[in-house]
């Protein structure tokens, strides 16, 4: 009986896959836009089963991240081995002191890094790096079209790079516009060479509802390239809104040491109607080859949920905890900071056992970092819960966030009004709503938030029975098509003295989280 897996292979806000291989094994990053480490990287020998073994951007001097807007920050990476380095090319959108297209390399995946070599003339985003064999390195990204035929007109062009002095050389050529006239946004596209052909990956259609795969062949990599008469080779656009997955774009190839061809994908799993707060996932499909064409998802042209297994042997890694008891005197890669920390906010060394938040006038309603410590929703059922001990002052609070940004989300804190309490509030459209108070008569609780879909309870207890603070709250104001935006909702542990100066802080003691 042959081995299936099951898509997502990387559920929750992991979107914009790129691959390599090394050997036998595989490396893949996804983007991170305004969330601090960038770019997760993460290591596999079947495909299927991934472990995080780092970021590839974890050090302030490496990401600025200061003041990025909601979705601004890291865009689409793309990672590529060659001759002994890792190269990863990557654009820093909105920047306070510096935007555009840099490279980091490294000797090991795990890091740690380089510091970024940014590159001088390099217009546009979603860049990708194709090594020629050993003679020559091209670079790609897209941009606006000069004449702006529509909407969302962009084009793919090409450089010639000196990676040696992360310098772009030679003339520029536009390579493309992409395959379907009006359909917006050609990007993401990456180079590859099999057949006697070079292959101009592309997405197109926008990284919603529209979202596809094009591709194109030339003989040169200058051009000219004949598009697929098939284009788009993937789209999930034409099966309706009320399709399991939505939004299928932004590929990338690799072939395994067995010779199958796969392909890695961002797309969406709306419920509760169109909606898809866990964000863009990353999803596997097969690849195979007709007429010098790649055919993804042969047999249906659609993304499943399930496939055999790659021709590999299974790889698998040891389920990861879910719960953290703040043991360690480093925090686990799931782990994030909203935008870059530039003070030591938390510690897990001054109470053993604990994780301990320092209350700072930052909050979750401006471009700022936080006392933040957030980690991806990744199931569409989940419980999240913590136990923390808190003595509030005037305008203080700390607690548990569900956010996916600064103007739609919920905060589940306890604070002080004349005595202390357990307060929800809704944030929509940037405007606070208190939905429910309650008072609090210690210093130590466990908040819990459970969601069945777009159902959401908040419950607490003070060691004995749960008790319900609200239910049934609709939680579809933590999706993208009501937010806006392009990351997936996040859980968070969170404190703040809301605009005061304050020597507080909040100890939690564990927290957990499990879904299916």
């Amino acid at each position: 009986m042959s081995r299936t897996f099951r898509n997502p292979i990387l559920s929750g806000c992991y979107p914009d896959p790129s691959i390599c291989r090394v050997g036998e094994d595989y490396y893949l990053v996804t983007s991170t836009f305004e969330y601090f480490p960038g770019l997760p990287i993460f290591h596999s020998r079947d495909l299927v089963h991934w472990k995080q073994i780092g970021h590839v951007l974890d050090r302030p001097s490496q990401l600025d991240l200061d003041e990025i807007r909601p979705s601004g920050g890291l865009y689409a990476p793309t990672i590529r081995y060659h001759n002994g380095t890792f190269y990863l090319i990557n654009t820093l959108v909105d920047g306070k002191q510096r935007s555009g297209n840099f490279i980091v390399t490294a000797t090991q995946p795990q890091g740690p890094w380089s510091e970024p070599y940014w590159l001088e003339d390099a217009d546009g985003f979603d860049p990708s790096l194709f090594f020629d064999g050993d003679e020559r390195v091209w670079f790609t990204a897209n941009r606006l079209n000069e004449q702006g035929f529509y909407t969302g007109h962009t084009e793919i062009y090409l450089r010639e790079i000196d990676i040696k002095n992360k310098q772009l050389v030679g003339e520029e050529i536009v390579l493309w516009d992409g395959a379907v006239k009006g359909a917006v946004w050609a990007e993401a596209a990456h180079i590859y060479k099999a057949n006697e052909y070079y292959y101009l990956l592309v997405a197109e259609g926008g990284t919603a509802h529209h979202h596809a795969v094009t591709i194109a062949r030339s003989k040169n990599i200058t051009g000219p390239f004949e598009t697929n008469r098939g284009n788009p080779i993937l789209t999930h656009r034409h099966l309706g809104l009320d399709y399991p997955i939505v939004g299928t774009g932004h590929a990338d190839l690799v072939e395994t040491q067995n010779d199958e061809w796969w392909a890695v994908l961002l797309a969406m799993r709306p419920y509760g109607g169109y909606f898809y707060n866990l964000g863009r996932e990353t999803f596997l499909v097969p690849v195979h080859w007709e007429d010098d064409w790649p055919i993804i998802s042969p047999g249906t042209g659609r993304v499943e949920f399930d496939y055999p297994a790659p021709n590999l042997p299974e790889h698998v890694y040891p389920t990861p905890s879910t719960r953290d008891d703040f043991n360690d005197t480093t925090l686990a890669y799931h782990w994030n900071f909203l935008r870059t920390p530039r003070e030591d906010f938390y510690s897990l060394t001054e109470r053993k056992g604990f994780l301990r938040l320092r209350l700072r006038p930052q909050d979750l309603t401006g471009k700022n970092n936080p006392s933040f410590l957030g980690r991806r929703q990744q199931h569409i059922n989940f419980t999240a819960q913590t136990e923390f001990e808190f003595t509030p002052q005037v305008d203080e609070c700390a607690g548990l966030v569900l956010i996916q940004n600064k103007d739609f989300h919920f905060r589940f804190v306890v604070m002080q009004e004349n005595e202390n309490i357990i307060r929800l509030i809704k944030r929509l459209h940037g405007k606070d709503e208190t939905l429910a108070t309650q008072a609090l008569h210690t210093n130590r609780c466990t908040l819990k938030v459970t969601a069945h879909e777009q159902d959401y309870n908040f419950l607490f207890s003070t060691g004995g029975e749960w008790q319900v603070l609200s239910e049934h709250v609709d939680g579809r104001i933590l999706s993208t098509p009501v937010a806006g935006g392009f990351v997936g909702a996040y859980i968070a542990l969170y404190a703040s003295s809301n605009g005061r100066p304050s020597t507080n802080h909040a100890d939690f003691d564990w927290f957990e989280y499990h879904g299916n």
